[in-house]
């Protein structure tokens, strides 16, 4: 059996050292052997079925020990977590001490103990103020303008006819400073709708009386406050040609307006925007509420030290987050980091305050549930699984994930969580 000794490090890390013996490395060479006949051409053999001897001369001894590596690590580690009780979070480095053919496997992994909260703040003393939030009419009135531009006809105009003050343009553009091209300032297909507020003052007004195929050089000053620090306040050279002109129809905003988007009239397509926005400020002063009542505790607590590993990984976890959000929206995230003239070195700094709050709000939601004795009973766990298998009725993979072990640990976190937070909501909130 795999044998492993405990190293206490600073700042709530430890270091396990772990000898898998030779004779049980055995098996998980066998299933590296197997693995690599499947992707391996052996004469004489069908995929997946050549010998761990026959693989082992195909491919030399120390690639199948490396193949082997990943399970039989993966393995030893997690019982050497078991066999200690170490309340272990985040994943661990991994580093190889020894592999040779013949011989026992040694490796190291480091990783962050689960910090304490050497003291826990005393919840029922802080207290947090509800934000009641009304919707204002100019919020409902650029949604009913957003709709209303969703629903807006584009007709090219004929040859000959300029671009006016209610157009939108399709134009080439060549942006340039001190005659050098300037980094993505170059598009041969840019819209811009004249009768809109644009990013650079004097644009729009430039383009106002070309027509189609006319080119046109003109420099513009950049706003002192532009996002991107190599423009603000510069003088820029643009170089454009009209491709396209077209006149927007745009329907009036009546009572057939709304009839198309299933309202009887315009007042009960407002209501209904009053409504949803409405719901949407309600679940955001429920987050902002939660948010502030746990960093409120977490302020007025203290804890043991927080392992570097532990902050890098949540650093890393916001920066992935960061990033879906902008590719779900359709850019690219590096070049939305150029967009806000930022690394991502710079970046993982500025999130290191917001990472390590974060990690104490986890501790403390933990400490809470332990010190209220807060319980989640195996009915309202089941009631909860039911109601998302039923979401998944025809993806039986899916349902059968909903129902493991691992999942319904998570589930129980999650619902406990939950109660937590609404015991310091009950407690904390006050008018």
């Amino acid at each position: 059996m795999a044998t492993a000794t405990v190293e206490q490090l600073p700042k709530a890390a430890i270091k396990l050292t772990i000898t898998i013996p030779h004779d049980e490395l055995l098996p998980h060479l066998e299933e590296a052997a197997k693995r690599i006949s499947e992707k391996v051409k052996i004469d004489g053999f069908r995929p997946g079925h050549a010998s761990l001897e026959v693989v082992k001369e195909k491919v030399g001894e120390m690639a199948l020990y490396e193949e082997s590596l990943e399970t039989a690590i993966r393995t030893t580690y997690t019982q050497a977590i078991l066999q200690h009780n170490l309340n272990t979070v985040g994943s661990p480095k991994i580093d190889l001490v020894k592999l040779a053919p013949g011989n026992d496997v040694i490796y190291t992994a480091e990783v962050s103990r689960l910090p304490e909260v050497k003291t826990l703040g005393d919840f029922h003393k802080l207290s947090i103020k509800p934000q009641a939030k009304e919707v204002p009419e100019h919020d409902i009135d650029m949604a009913v303008k957003d709709l209303q531009r969703m629903r807006t006809v584009e007709n090219r105009k004929e040859a000959g006819a300029v671009a006016e003050g209610t157009d939108k343009v399709v134009l080439s553009v060549n942006m340039k400073k001190g005659g050098v091209g300037v980094e993505g300032g170059q598009s041969p297909n840019h819209g811009v709708y004249l009768a809109e507020e644009y990013y650079i003052p004097g644009f729009k007004e430039q383009l106002t009386g070309m027509k189609e195929g006319d080119q046109k050089t003109f420099t513009l000053a950049f706003p002192k406050e532009h996002a991107l620090a190599s423009l603000a306040g510069h003088d820029v050279d643009f170089e454009v040609t009209m491709k396209e002109i077209f006149k927007l129809e745009t329907p009036p905003i009546d009572d057939a307006f709304a009839s198309k988007l299933g309202m009887p009239d315009v007042a009960s397509l407002r209501n209904r925007i009053k409504e949803n926005m409405t719901a949407e400020h309600v679940q955001e002063e429920a987050a902002r509420q939660e948010r502030e009542a746990l960093e409120a505790v977490a302020k007025v607590s203290t804890f043991e030290d927080i392992p570097d590993l532990l902050i890098n990984e949540e650093i890393n976890k916001m920066i992935g987050e960061l990033q879906a959000r902008v590719e779900e929206q359709g850019a690219d995230f590096m070049g939305y980091l150029k967009s806000i003239n930022k690394t991502l070195a710079q970046l993982k700094i500025e999130f290191t305050q917001q990472a390590l709050m974060r990690i104490k709000v986890a501790l403390v939601l933990r400490a809470i549930g332990t010190q209220e004795k807060i319980e989640v009973t195996d009915d309202e766990l089941d009631g909860e699984l039911d109601k998302l298998a039923e979401q998944y009725g025809k993806d039986p993979e899916t349902k059968k994930r909903i129902y493991a072990p691992d999942y319904r640990e998570y589930m129980e976190s999650v619902l406990s969580n939950r109660k937590v937070v609404a015991l310091l909501l009950k407690e904390m909130v006050k008018a």
